[in-house]
């Protein structure tokens, strides 16, 4: 009994939905017929007399005239800080945080004699960190790496 009742209802809740989506495109349909542009009015704009406009120059406290710079190239200044993979190309620029850092800056560090091992999470501490960034900061200095 309760099954049956079950199938009713959903059939019921459908039903209600089916209607309520045509209603809401049938208005929507309804409301474009209706929003149809009318013609367009036709307004006279009348003649504006002249006023004779005075150009007053902002007081500046420092009379010296203000020089308008240009930027400078900036392709040239733009350096990348990063570190580059010489197998694939690839460029890190994060890497600060060692947990997070890419396998092959790991490696890299290792395979340069900087650190004795990877390290895992576990094995961090506040010397091993240290220890760490010093060897990264000597990763960066190599031209092998630089980006």
């Amino acid at each position: 009994m309760t099954e049956g009742l079950f199938v009713l209802t959903i059939i019921f809740v459908a039903y209600v939905v089916y209607v309520a989506v045509n209603e809401h495109k049938a208005t929507a349909k309804s409301q474009k017929l209706e929003a149809k542009p009318e013609a367009p009015k036709v307004t006279v704009e009348q003649p504006k007399p002249e006023v004779a406009a005075k150009e007053e120059k902002p007081a500046i406290l420092n009379s010296a005239p203000i020089k308008k710079s240009t930027p400078a190239s900036t392709t040239q200044d733009i350096v990348k800080k990063g570190l580059r993979d010489p197998k694939t190309g690839e460029v890190a620029t994060h890497y600060n945080n060692y947990r997070f850092t890419k396998r092959w800056i790991k490696d890299a560090l290792v395979s340069e004699g900087l650190l004795e091992k990877v390290y895992k999470n576990n094995e961090l501490d506040a010397a091993t960190e240290s220890a760490i960034k010093e060897a990264l900061v000597k990763l960066e200095a190599m031209d092998k790496y630089r980006a």
